[in-house]
């Protein structure tokens, strides 16, 4: 699935729908260039999960925890040299666990996710504030998932 979203304002209203929906243990990827927007898309997902913390990017701690309808466990492994370092800080404990994970940069730790996720790759439009996401599900509730946002 593509959208092709035009300004902050529809960044905000995808990424609200897309938080308003997820359920505990989902794990949305989000890839992109530096500056394409994934720490924005990230605070407005937050949002949708009711989180009332501000959102920001887990750059030099890994991984910020997050209260709200469900916990928002927010990863950055952009630093990372490989996925290997996210076991040493239990990965698997957030993978598996009650919350969310929201993985920035996660096309670097690729063979350590599990095979059932949400991706998001974002590309910058043609203009500044134009964003395009392609969307890929992995898995039956992924699948579902992606019908829920297409409504």
């Amino acid at each position: 699935m593509i959208i092709r979203i035009d300004g902050i304002d529809e960044t905000n209203k995808f990424g609200e729908k897309l938080g308003s929906l997820l359920q505990k243990g989902d794990i949305i990827c989000l890839n992109g260039d530096l500056g394409a927007g994934k720490t924005t898309l990230s605070k407005a997902i937050g949002k949708g999960l009711l989180v009332e913390d501000y959102i920001t990017s887990p750059t030099f701690t890994l991984i910020n925890e997050y209260k709200g309808r469900l916990p928002l466990y927010h990863f950055d492994v952009y630093r990372l040299e490989n996925g290997e370092e996210l076991f040493d800080l239990g990965i698997e404990d957030y993978f598996y666990g009650d919350g969310v994970c929201l993985i920035e940069w996660a096309e670097n730790i690729q063979d350590e996710l599990p095979r059932d996720r949400l991706e998001l790759w974002i590309f910058r439009g043609e203009a500044d504030n134009k964003r395009v996401i392609e969307i890929k599900a992995f898995g039956n509730r992924y699948d579902s998932l992606v019908g829920e946002l297409k409504r």
